[in-house]
């Protein structure tokens, strides 16, 4: 969840416990810098004992990264029915949370009607928890292009209809279910199925990670990229504010966007205090106790594991460690960050050209127009088209998450992903006074991150970071399944819709994708 705001304007424009319990802590913190020197003495031995220097090409990465002969691609590749006409109820779902984990959620509520052959009910975005925005899925989405797109996949109404009783029309009543948290397909074709089919609606509430990610179907899993990233489209006046960033970002050259995490509520949650001064602990640790469950938590070992957001000066210093210099023009998404000057100081002293959505147009037109859910979307499109993405700090269905794998699907754009838990005792090792061999110790973790071309995911890395093989095909195919569906598939879509005999040879199956696959 993100919050946006203008007060974050201005730092762009400006250049306990008893003896036992002490003893306790500082065990804790001498265990951690100990994991954290011997993981630093074996970073610095790796790097004297090669020949050469670790070097990063930053030119490569102003383009995108290597494909390997792969392509996004979320065309059903295998028996794909188009939904009946009659189906067996009507699904209703509110989606909590912020805009990225809402449009998770939308990508389940399709999912979940094709599981059950429902009718979903236009998805509610709860935003007033959050937001204080009640724009709604009509707010924010294309509905016209959403329901068109999925035409082929399932059917959706913008709500439910009247029914007839004892001679009054009236509104068909929704019987209310929680989901288990990431509920197997089961669920949905037993429990939930049941009372759909007992009371013709159901409304699942509230709907956030409530269908599991790993589901052992790849065309399930091809409908989630397909919601995602071709049904899921903002509205008109939301694409143009994003392309008019976009197009004064450009015309001066490359840009890279970074996704500054450091917020006051995702410090709250991550329990990361300790560098902030006593009255701002305090009021971290108040927003913790009011918006989240109770945990002990500790900074040195938050920060050790890599549960801690980057600072902005530790951002900073990676970018000029990869070999980034001060002319790099740097779009910054984020809401108000905490600590103010203090923290975004040191990065803006070695990257001077920062901008926001509202620093963007001096007129303050855009900023009129980018509050709450709409600012959210504006940052998302901008941080997807950019030349260069990094997010600060990654976690279930956030911003950061659902970036990186649209721009993976998006031609393979490349991300900086720094790998924050290895990353830490280089930092702690500098904050300590150990600066010899500092930037070719982050050149070196850098090197073992992904820069955005195709990977296997691997737990916990999430479906919504990473789609590929699923939603993507290679040619040539070294594997039959991930061959590339037909190119004929449009008039293959158009015929099946209407009943008539167009076919395929190298297509097996009844139906295709909703979209025409780049």
């Amino acid at each position: 969840m993100r919050r946006h705001g203008h007060r974050y304007h201005h730092l762009l424009k400006q250049s306990n416990g008893g003896v036992k319990g002490m003893f306790g802590k500082l065990a804790i913190a001498a265990v951690v810098l100990v994991i954290c020197m011997v993981s630093l003495v074996s970073t610095l031995k790796s790097s004297s004992s090669s020949p050469s220097r670790s070097e990063i090409n930053v030119d490569t990465l102003w383009e995108n990264a290597p494909s390997g002969g792969w392509r996004a691609s979320s065309a059903p590749r295998s028996d794909w029915p188009t939904p009946p006409k009659q189906t067996n109820g009507y699904l209703r779902v509110r989606c909590n949370g912020g805009l990225n984990q809402q449009r998770s959620a939308i990508c389940n509520a399709v999912l979940a009607a094709r599981i059950m052959n429902a009718t979903l009910v236009l998805p509610e975005l709860d935003a007033n928890s959050f937001w204080h925005d009640d724009s709604g899925f009509q707010g924010i989405y294309d509905v016209e292009h959403f329901i068109k797109t999925l035409k082929y996949d399932v059917n959706i109404v913008e709500k439910i209809p009247e029914i007839s009783k004892n001679g009054k029309m009236r509104k068909l009543k929704a019987f209310k279910l929680e989901p288990p948290r990431d509920a197997p397909s089961s669920w949905y074709t037993s429990k939930a199925l049941e009372k759909m089919k007992e009371h013709g609606a159901i409304y699942l509430t509230p709907f956030s990670h409530r269908l599991a990610e790993e589901i052992d179907n790849p065309e399930y899993q091809r409908l989630r990229c397909r919601v995602n990233y071709h049904a899921l489209r903002f509205k008109p006046h939301i694409m143009e504010l994003s392309k008019s960033i976009v197009d004064r970002l450009r015309a001066q050259g490359h840009f890279m966007a970074i996704h500054l995490r450091f917020e006051m509520d995702m410090l709250a949650f991550a329990g990361c205090y300790d560098i902030f001064t006593p009255k701002e602990q305090e009021i971290l640790k108040k927003y913790r106790k009011e918006n989240f469950a109770e945990k002990k938590l500790i900074y040195e070992q938050r920060r050790a594991i890599g549960k801690c957001p980057l600072t902005p000066e530790e951002v900073g210093l990676i970018l000029r460690a990869m070999g980034f210099n001060n002319t790099t023009r740097i779009y910054i998404a984020s809401g108000e960050l905490f600590g103010g000057e203090r923290f975004m100081g040191p990065f803006q002293s070695m990257f001077p050209r920062l901008e926001n959505h509202s620093t963007i147009d001096t007129t303050g037109e855009l900023a009129k127009n980018t509050m709450g859910l709409v600012g959210s979307a504006v940052d998302y499109m901008v941080c997807l088209l950019a030349d260069i993405f990094m997010p600060t700090y990654d976690g279930p269905s956030n911003f950061a998450n659902n970036l990186m794998g649209h721009r993976l699907y998006y031609n393979f754009r490349t991300t900086i992903w720094p790998d924050r838990k290895a990353l830490t005792p280089v930092f702690i090792a500098r904050e300590n006074g150990h600066t010899a061999g500092f930037e070719e110790a982050i050149r070196r973790v850098m090197l073992n991150t992904n820069f955005g071309g195709p990977h296997k995911r691997i737990s916990p890395e999430s479906f919504y970071t990473n789609s590929w093989p699923e939603c993507f095909c290679q040619t040539p195919a070294q594997n039959p399944a991930d061959g590339c569906p037909p190119k004929n598939i449009s008039d293959i879509l158009e015929s099946r819709l209407q009943g008539s005999g167009v076919t395929d040879d190298g297509f097996v199956g009844s139906d295709v994708a909703s979209v025409t696959d780049k």
